[in-house]
């Protein structure tokens, strides 16, 4: 299992604190108790966690480039026809999958294509779970063109306990489906806009994976691939 680099930081400054909390609770109390014993295992698990949040998934969907494949782990929590008011400003069908604090956090692009916008949005931090957290909490939104001429707006969204949104993608880059978008860390939710006479594979409450769930079928035709107000 490979950790994401985004990772690596926090596991050294968590391990180094860890360390130091053992050795002053050893230098204060040199006789070993139930109390010394508690402060290493709590210590363990929480750097144990934290690498397994941080964990890179090896995932390998379909190649079929009509095929939506998830872009985060996660289950399913809003599947709706919505006023896509950012890039498309007109209706769209939204996949939304909020991620626990035990999902895969790294996300990977849905499908092959290029990238055509970029934008960040600052905001405050209400939970993910909520269908409103789409707007009103940090953002950051990535829109894809497909080989096609399809275009797939995808909003990663901080959550309550997430404070940060990293993701390395610029506007212009050829993207490869399963290629990792960014990572969200701790506990968020990701958000899908497709066109509308998509044919959607999954349902509320379902757990998907990204990189490998399928979650929709683009149209063939080339309807979708003029520039947003034209």
């Amino acid at each position: 299992m490979r950790i994401h680099r985004e990772g690596i930081r926090i596991l050294i400054q968590l391990t180094a604190a860890v360390l130091l909390i053992a050795l002053l609770v050893n230098v204060f109390f040199h006789k070993q108790t139930v109390f010394h014993l508690l402060i290493y295992i709590a210590g363990a698990f929480f750097i144990a966690w934290v690498f397994y949040f941080f964990r890179k998934a090896n995932r390998k969907g379909s190649d079929d480039p009509r095929v939506v494949l998830s872009a985060a782990d996660g289950k399913v929590v809003n599947i709706a026809r919505v006023f896509e008011d950012e890039y498309f400003k007109d209706e769209r069908l939204v996949i939304s999958v909020f991620m626990s604090l035990l999902d895969v956090h790294v996300n990977l692009f849905p499908v092959k294509g290029t990238v055509s916008y970029v934008q960040y949005h600052p905001g405050k931090f209400f939970v993910a779970y909520h269908p409103k957290s789409s707007k009103l909490n940090e953002h950051h939104s990535i829109v894809v063109q497909s080989p096609s001429g399809v275009r797939i707006l995808i909003r990663q969204i901080a959550g309550g306990v997430a404070r940060r949104i990293v993701s390395p993608v610029k506007p212009g880059q050829e993207v490869e489906k399963g290629q990792e978008i960014g990572i969200i860390k701790f506990g968020s939710r990701l958000d899908m806009f497709l066109p509308q006479d998509c044919t959607v594979h999954v349902q509320i409450g379902q757990h998907v994976r990204s990189g490998e769930t399928i979650v929709a079928t683009l149209p063939g035709a080339l309807q979708d691939s003029a520039e947003p107000g034209k």
